[in-house]
Formats: structure tokens, C-alpha cells, sequence
């Protein structure tokens, strides 16, 4: 799958950082409308959970690829790029500015390289990979194809089992099917906004607790069946052992923000090599100021028009 072609602005980061508030703003001053790129704020019915832009923000500047999928439906980086593609398409045909808003490092690799020709699943093998522990998934992935092991989120299960069915079925690394990553991409335009990281973390305990002040627990209550994609959500699984009275609400809401500070940690981690976007500590950074700047940015052609 080819990479997209229409231009559109980027503002990536890790979770907690700011990035909707910046978003928005910029989008008010630029004629733009945003894009999500985030593999959970795809999905309708945990909005608190996955942090979503608020409704106010949805109001004030059209979003998409939020909120937009069912819970039980599974969806794919490929799925991701067919539907953004089409998105980015339709603002710019409107003579709006897409602007691609997330920290789902994955989406906007495929957005700005395009994804290879990967082999579909194979229900059986993929039954089989997930009956099995998630040590012995990652020390086969090692074994198999250790430049994967080494590039991979080795906690979520779901990469790994899916870089493990392409090795298998194909006879092949899942990272050869990557080359094509291996150089920077061109014609790139975007931001990663970044915090230091103990404000960072600091942002990351305090949103969390305003979850569970504003419902998250009866959100997730309330969500019924969720798919395997979706069931990925940093917080289900805690929330869940809540309800069940396996977990205390203090104890739920301390793994949360663990989890949610390793995840940011593996974001950042994954953003410090994508050279195409400028880096920008939000917390030396006026963000009215930023706001101003980057639309300037994006309404000039790009350098090598």
C-alpha cells in the first residue's frame, strides 16, 4: 500500500502531552480539520477511557477517525491508511488543511511510507498464537526474527502475534517487509510535542484521576462485548479486575497510570526516530504562541515547492 499523497501537517506525541489543545487551535487559525491518528480513539464508547478530545474541541473544529468504530470490530494499520487516506483526501478537495493529530507511532509511519504487502490472517495459526503465554510469543518473535523483537512494542500481544504469523506464513522476518521504512520519508511536514518527563508523568497521574472523577468505571461498565482490537485499552483490563473486586479503585488507578507512563516511554522512544518531525517542549513553549506559529507554518508551501 502506497503511502498518501495528499499533503497534510502532523502533530504527534505521547499521551498526555497536549496535543488536542494545540490541534484545535491551530486548526481555528489555519481553516483546518483534524484527523486522528490513535489505534483506541478509533473506537465509540470509551471516549474517557481513551482520552478523547473533548466535545467542545469536536465543536469547534470537524474531527475524524474518532469515535468512529465499534467496540467489537477489529482494525488494522492497513484499515487505518485506506480510511485516513480517504479523509485527508476529502479536506484537501474541500480546500480545507488536513492536519493528522495522534501518537499511534505506527498510523503515521503507514500515512507517510505506506505499508507493505503483508500476507491476511490465518485464523488457525492466529488461534493457535493466542492460546500461548505472551514469554513464550516473544521468545519465539526473538528467535524468528530478532531485528522485529528488537524494533516491536514486545508488550502488546497483538504485534507480536501478528509479526509471528507473517514469519510463519511467509518463511520470511516480519522486518524485512519493513525495508522500505529504513530511510527518511519525503516531503514530511509536522511536529512532536514533547514535555519533560516529570511533568509529563505528572499530567499522566492527574488525567487519569480525572477519569475516574468524570465515570470511566461506568463507561466501562456500560461498553459490553469488546473485540480483541479495542480490548487492548490501557485501563480495560483494570477497570474491569474493579468491577469484579479483584482490584481496589486506589489500586485501579495506580496501575493505570503505570501502564500509561510505560506506554509514553515506549512513544517517545519510537518519536525520537522519526527525524522528519521537529520536536517541541510544550512546557517551554507558550501555546497561543505555538498555535500562531504553526498555522503560519502550514499556510507557506513547503520549502521544496
Amino acid at each position: 500500500m502506497s503511502p498518501v499523497t495528499t499533503p497534510f501537517f502532523i502533530i504527534a506525541g505521547p499521551t498526555a502531552a497536549g496535543k488536542s489543545d494545540v490541534a484545535v487551535a491551530v486548526a481555528e487559525r489555519c481553516g483546518g480539520e483534524i484527523v486522528g491518528a490513535d489505534a483506541f480513539q478509533v473506537y465509540r464508547g470509551l471516549d474517557l477511557l481513551t482520552a478523547q478530545p473533548t466535545r467542545a474541541q469536536r465543536a469547534r473544529v470537524p474531527h475524524y477517525l474518532l469515535s468512529e468504530i465499534p467496540l467489537t470490530q477489529s482494525f488494522d494499520v492497513a484499515q487505518y491508511l485506506r480510511a485516513a487516506s480517504l479523509r485527508l483526501a476529502e479536506i484537501h478537495a474541500r480546500g480545507r488543511v488536513p492536519i493528522v493529530v495522534g501518537g499511534t507511532g505506527l498510523y503515521l509511519r503507514a500515512l507517510t511510507r505506506g505499508l507493505a504487502d503483508l500476507p491476511g490472517a490465518d485464523a488457525d495459526l492466529r488461534a493457535r498464537l493466542e492460546s500461548q503465554p505472551l514469554g513464550e510469543l516473544q521468545r519465539q518473535l526473538t528467535a524468528l526474527d530478532p531485528t522485529a523483537a528488537a524494533q516491536l512494542d514486545l508488550q502488546n500481544p497483538r504485534r507480536v502475534i501478528r509479526a509471528l504469523e507473517v514469519c510463519l506464513v511467509t518463511g520470511r522476518p516480519f522486518s524485512s517487509f519493513r525495508e522500505q521504512w529504513s530511510g527518511p520519508p519525503s516531503g514530511v511536514r509536522g511536529v512532536v510535542l514533547t514535555r519533560e518527563r516529570t511533568a509529563l508523568l505528572t499530567r499522566i497521574h492527574e488525567r487519569t484521576e480525572a477519569m475516574f472523577a468524570a465515570g470511566v468505571v461506568e463507561e466501562v461498565r456500560a461498553a459490553g462485548e469488546v473485540g480483541p482490537t479495542a480490548s487492548q485499552t490501557i485501563g480495560l483490563r483494570e477497570i474491569r479486575a474493579h468491577l469484579a473486586g479483584q482490584l481496589s479503585r486506589a489500586d485501579c488507578i495506580a496501575a493505570i497510570q503505570l501502564a500509561t507512563r510505560q506506554y509514553a516511554k515506549r512513544q517517545m522512544t519510537w518519536f525520537r526516530r522519526e527525524s522528519a518531525l521537529t520536536p517541541i517542549d510544550l512546557g517551554i513553549t507558550d501555546p497561543a504562541q505555538l498555535a500562531e506559529t504553526l498555522a503560519a507554518s502550514i499556510a507557506r508551501p513547503p520549502a521544496s515547492a
